[in-house]
C-alpha cells in the first residue's frame, strides 16, 4: 500500500528484492557524506532482511519520488520479553535532509511501535543511535524527544604489537562451535551470560543459527571454553567483513562476542578467550581488530580490552523513547 505525502513524495512499504539496489545507492550516498563507516550492498542488506525476527511488511518502509529513493526506515522489533524494544534503523538522502521527511519517518517509526504495544499490552521503548560528534542526527533525535541513555565505545588495537600468551585455568576445554549440536547450550550460556547486562534481549535458536548463515561466518573464530562438568563456560566469536574492508581499504576483524557466564568469572577465561581470538585473527593476516563495548558494562570488560591494548576509536549514543499503545500510561503506571 501506498500513502501519498505531498505532490511528488510516496511512502510505501518494502516491495522485496526490486527494492534492494535503490535502498543500498541511499544508505552509500548518506555514508559518502557522513563517514560512519555504514557503507552496504544488496548482499548484505538481503542477509539482513533475512533475520527472522523482521516483518518485512510492517517493519520497513521508504520513500521515494518520482526518480528515486529518498529516505528508509526500518523497525527491528524483539520478540517478547521482559524488556519490549524496537530498534530504529533510518537514513535520509543528504539533499532533502532537513525537510520535514525526517519527521514522517519517525513518526512512522512511532506508529509501528505504537502497533506493537498495542498488540502485547505493555508500553514499549524505541531505540536508536548517534556517534558523538554526528551533530545532525544528535540534534534531529533530541528534538524528537528521544533521551541518552547509554554510551558505547568502539575500541581497535593493532595485532602487529605483541599479544599475551592466552593461560587458560585448569579443568577447561576449548573447541570450536558445532552449530547444529551446540545450538540449544551456546543459546543457554549466552544468555546466562548477559543476562545482567543493559537492555539484554534473550537470544533464540532461530537468531543463532541465522547469524551462522552469513557470508562471512568463519567457524575458526567461533570457540567455546567448556568445564570439567560439561557447562558451557565461556565464548568467543570474531567476524572478517570483507565487504567492509574492499570499500574502507582496510585490513580489519571483529571481535564479535565475548562473554563468560555467571559461575565461572573472575577465573581468567574471558581474558583467555580474548587473546587466542586476537592470536586467530592475526593467524588469518587480520591487521587490525575491533569490538564495542558499553561505557558501563558490568563485568568490567572495558578494563579487561584496555588490559590488553584496545585502545577508543570513538562514542556513540544509544537513544531511548517510551511508546504507549492507546488508553496505556506510563511504565510502572
Amino acid at each position: 500500500m501506498s500513502t501519498l505525502l505531498s505532490t511528488s513524495l510516496i511512502m510505501r512499504s518494502y516491495a522485496g528484492e526490486a527494492d534492494l539496489p535503490m535502498i543500498a545507492d541511499l544508505l552509500n550516498a548518506c555514508e559518502a557524506i557522513d563517514r560512519l563507516d555504514a557503507g552496504t550492498s544488496v548482499e548484505e542488506l538481503r542477509q539482513e532482511f533475512a533475520d527472522p525476527d523482521w516483518d518485512l511488511n510492517r517493519d520497513i518502509y521508504l520513500w521515494e519520488d518520482e526518480t528515486r529513493l529518498l529516505g528508509f526506515g526500518a523497525v527491528w522489533v524483539l520478540p517478547p520479553s521482559e524488556n519490549h524494544s524496537g530498534f530504529l534503523w533510518f537514513n535520509v538522502h543528504p539533499t532533502v535532509r532537513g525537510s520535514a521527511l525526517e519527521n514522517q519517518i519517525l513518526a512512522w517509526s512511532e506508529q509501528r511501535m505504537r502497533e506493537v504495544a498495542h498488540e502485547r499490552g505493555v508500553c514499549v521503548n524505541l531505540q536508536t543511535g548517534a556517534r558523538v560528534g554526528h551533530h545532525y542526527r544528535v540534534s534531529l533525535l533530541e528534538q524528537h524527544g528521544f533521551v541518552r541513555e547509554r554510551y558505547f565505545y568502539r575500541m581497535t588495537r593493532s595485532l602487529a604489537e605483541p599479544i599475551p600468551t592466552a593461560q587458560f585455568p585448569e579443568g577447561f576445554s576449548v573447541r570450536h562451535v558445532d552449530c547444529d549440536r551446540d545450538a540449544e547450550a551456546w543459546v543457554e550460556m549466552f544468555n546466562q551470560s548477559f543476562i545482567d547486562h543493559w537492555n539484554h534481549h534473550p537470544l533464540t535458536i532461530a537468531q543463532f543459527k541465522h547469524y551462522r548463515t552469513e557470508p562471512d561466518y568463519n567457524p575458526a573464530l567461533d570457540r567455546i571454553a567448556i568445564a570439567a562438568d560439561g557447562t558451557f563456560a565461556a565464548f568467543f566469536t570474531g567476524q572478517i567483513y570483507l565487504k567492509d574492508n574492499q570499500r574502507n581499504g582496510r585490513n580489519e576483524g571483529w571481535i564479535n562476542v565475548l562473554g563468560t557466564r555467571r559461575g565461572f568469572r573472575r577465573l581468567g577465561l574471558g581474558r583467555a578467550m580474548l587473546l587466542s581470538g586476537l592470536e586467530q585473527l592475526k593467524a588469518i593476516g587480520v591487521e587490525t581488530a575491533l569490538l564495542g563495548v558499553d561505557s558501563k558494562n558490568p563485568s568490567g570488560a572495558l578494563r579487561l580490552y584496555e588490559s590488553v591494548g584496545f585502545t577508543q576509536l570513538h562514542t556513540s549514543i544509544s537513544y531511548t523513547k517510551e511508546v504507549k499503545g492507546e488508553g496505556q500510561g506510563k511504565q510502572g503506571e
